[in-house]
């Protein structure tokens, strides 16, 4: 290996004498390094135009030329709509589009808005109501009608006269939520609106969320006044309650509402409801330990029965709307891991298995499209660093790569996938999109950031280089590291380890990224990530093998890259670091309290501290109930091994007292057990900034981590 370092040397020393210079956290704070895109894309139904937001308007454009045919809405001309919207939806025959401005987040992922009815044709524009804000409004199939969610209450907006007709009236905060997921759902689920039009617009199907059950938690939001205001909300801790969830189908012309039975247990979940083609309702249903799923139909009586059920000795990831893809005639396509990747089956319309789609050492990631015959997937086949888009017919033959560099591609498909844009990067190729025509032909380029690849010319911009190596426990682990450009394999250079491990998680993959801590490398130190055990893209043993010991597996994983790289020569042994955000910050801690000296230094930002402190979705479903198994809680919570510190060593955490995801309780506890134990570390706290450290403090934590890395490390 180090006849390739040398001239790895050599290479990186002739282009440092090119004429590049530095740049710093400045640089990257305003954005000078920002990769340019392609925004607000969405398929017309004719399959042949698109529709982009490009400053403030509604673009549309033809697939094959790139011709700019039509401007279908410009704010400018609707100054009573504000400056600039946050997103778009045109109705199914694209004469209307639903349109939202003035967004303000509540969580990860929900928001209030104004939503605002633009006709096409004649270029007028409405409010949608003028009682407030509303969440989650969306057309009716045919576009005659809008529902939306207000106040935890799901409504119903006739266009044609602008009535109002309210689907349920019981929502009362913090107890009785309608069309909307509380606050686990939303964060370890991914959505939030939980109603749905039936297919022929006549009918509302929603979720019913009592939370009265759940505890609150609440936290003071310190502001500018003299006293703090109040902020309650449901939050259920592993093993605590969660909420009661029932399905309820709402018929718009008699008023009446349907209870469908989704059986007699309660302390389960149903994670995803929706339509078939044909017009069933159907939901998925799983289980509190969540290792048993199931798909549920039902009929207009509310009856229901299984239609598909799973079972895994340890759990079944997070169902989504790619679990299961309705097909017309009955059939739909499962997304399942029970070959032991990740890989898609057909099955017809009494639930029996037809064919196996996709099968093989690699794993599906993100199911496209399906027209037709033929089913368009993203997956890891070829590496599991790296994603490309792929084709198959439903049986299975007929296999097709449609995306030729290596690298990370994510898709917006076309409608009947005749052409798909294509958002393209790997380690030295920032975001490329571009046209595609259906079986994979660039067409044209539609972003090249050409002037930030000309940017990146002129800096001393690091290069990542992928590289494995074998654990003393005999695991072979993929990871990335950047080197200074003037590196020297006779010198011994600081190294700051950062890594996340979560479970299913990828850092290293083949993709652009450019941040502080490359400020980092060009100062002189080497930037390692390893993705350990228990990581994604590599199949369901690498990881799954962390189920009920949450922390264990990770934790030796980082000391075993720690130990590899202090036996590298270039590597300075009494100088190694490292960092991690969430559950990176939950390994970062265990890590230098258990790494019995290899590590010099720590930085861990919104850490975990006990799983006994997260939320129940997300914490069961990989460590079991802390009833059942108290040790997979307490023998890897940091807070039981403070005394750990080693003397000299230096330990940052850092926390938003408005974390709504991790809560502050954590660092709070990591705090006393450190000063229990008669610890020196370090601690900042951010008043009133959530888990990203928003709205006020992302930047300045990032140059608190910059100056503790150069005084520290």
């Amino acid at each position: 290996m180090k006849y390739l370092f040398s001239l790895m040397a050599l290479m990186l020393s002739l282009t440092v004498a090119s004429g590049q210079h530095m740049f710093d956290y400045g640089d990257i704070r305003a954005g000078r390094f920002t990769a340019r895109t392609v925004t607000g894309v969405r398929s017309m139904n004719d399959g042949e135009h698109y529709t982009a937001v490009v400053d403030g308007r509604i673009e549309k454009y033809a697939y094959r030329t790139g011709a700019h045919t039509a401007t279908i809405f410009d704010i400018a001309n609707h100054p009573e709509m504000g400056t600039h919207f946050a997103d778009y939806a045109l109705s199914a025959d694209e004469r209307k589009a639903l349109i939202s401005t003035n967004r303000r987040p509540i969580y990860r992922y929900s928001a209030k808005a104004d939503f605002w009815v633009f006709d096409t044709a004649t270029g007028s524009v409405k409010k949608l109501t003028e009682e407030g804000q509303e969440q989650e409004a969306i057309f009716s199939p045919d576009g005659t009608k809008v529902a939306f969610m207000r106040e935890n209450n799901v409504y119903c907006v006739n266009l044609a006269d602008y009535r109002v007709q309210a689907v349920t009236t019981d929502g009362r905060t913090n107890e009785i939520i309608n069309g909307h997921t509380d606050w686990v759902y939303e964060e370890e689920y991914g959505f939030t609106r939980a109603f749905e039009f039936s297919p022929d617009g006549r009918s509302i199907a929603y979720l019913r969320f009592d939370e009265r059950r759940v505890r609150e938690w609440t936290m003071p939001i310190w502001g500018k006044d003299i006293y703090p205001e109040l902020f309650t909300y449901k939050y259920p801790k592993a093993g605590e309650e969660n909420s009661i969830v029932t399905l309820h189908v709402y018929t718009l012309a008699d008023g009446h509402t349907t209870t469908v039975d989704a059986g007699e247990e309660t302390d389960q979940y149903i994670p995803r409801i929706g339509w078939t083609p044909d017009g069933r309702l159907f939901f998925y249903r799983v289980n509190r330990l969540q290792n048993h799923l199931e798909v549920l139909v039902a009929d207009a009586n509310g009856a229901s029965s299984v239609l598909y059920s799973e079972r895994d000795r340890r759990y079944i990831e997070r169902p989504n709307e790619q679990t299961v893809t309705f097909l017309p005639r009955g059939r739909f396509l499962v997304k399942s891991e029970r070959s032991g990747y990740m890989h898609l089956y057909l099955y017809n319309e009494r639930g029996a298995v037809i064919d196996t789609v996709t099968r093989g050492a690699w794993e599906v990631t993100r199911l496209v499209d399906v027209v037709d015959d033929r089913v368009y997937y993203i997956s890891t086949e070829g590496s599991p660093l790296r994603r490309n888009l792929w084709s198959v017919r439903l049986n299975g033959r007929g296999k097709t790569r449609l995306t030729e560099e290596d690298g990370t591609f994510t898709i917006a498909p076309g409608k009947g996938m005749k052409y798909f844009i294509s958002y393209f990067s790997n380690i030295s190729t920032p975001n490329l999109v571009r046209l595609h025509s259906a079986n994979g032909r660039v067409l044209r380029v539609l972003e090249d950031n050409a002037p930030l690849r000309e940017t990146l010319k002129t800096r001393r911009v690091p290069q990542k280089e992928f590289f494995s190596f074998k654990t003393a426990q005999g695991y072979m682990l993929n990871g990335w590291m950047s080197r200074p450009l003037d590196f020297d394999p006779t010198r011994e250079y600081p190294v700051l380890m950062f890594q996340y491990s979560g479970p299913g998680s990828q850092q290293v993959l083949d993709r652009f990224t450019l941040n502080w801590l490359d400020v980092l490398v060009q100062e002189g130190y080497v930037v390692v990530c390893v993705d350990g055990r228990g990581t994604g893209g590599r199949g369901e043993e690498f990881r799954k093998c962390t189920y009920r010991i949450l922390g264990e597996l990770e934790t030796i994983d980082q000391i075993e890259t720690a130990k590899y790289l202090a036996s590298q020569a270039w590597v300075d042994a009494d100088r190694i670091g490292i960092y991690g955000w969430s559950y990176g910050g939950f390994i970062a801690l265990n890590a230098i309290l258990k790494g019995e000296g290899i590590f010099n230094m720590a930085i861990a930002v919104a850490p975990v501290t006990s799983w006994r402190f997260y939320d129940t979705i997300y914490t069961e479903l990989y460590n079991g109930l802390p009833q059942d198994n108290p040790s997979g809680y307490d023998d890897n919570s940091p807070i039981n091994f403070a005394a750990g510190l080693r003397p000299g060593a230096s330990l940052l955490m850092v926390h938003g007292t408005a974390d709504d995801n991790v809560h502050i309780q954590n660092a709070y506890r990591m705090a006393a057990e450190l000063v229990r134990a008669g610890k020196q570390f370090d601690m900042h706290v951010y008043a009133d900034d959530n888990h990203s450290m928003m709205p006020g403090g992302r930047h300045h934590v990032h140059q608190l981590m910059l100056d503790y890395t150069r005084k520290n490390l």
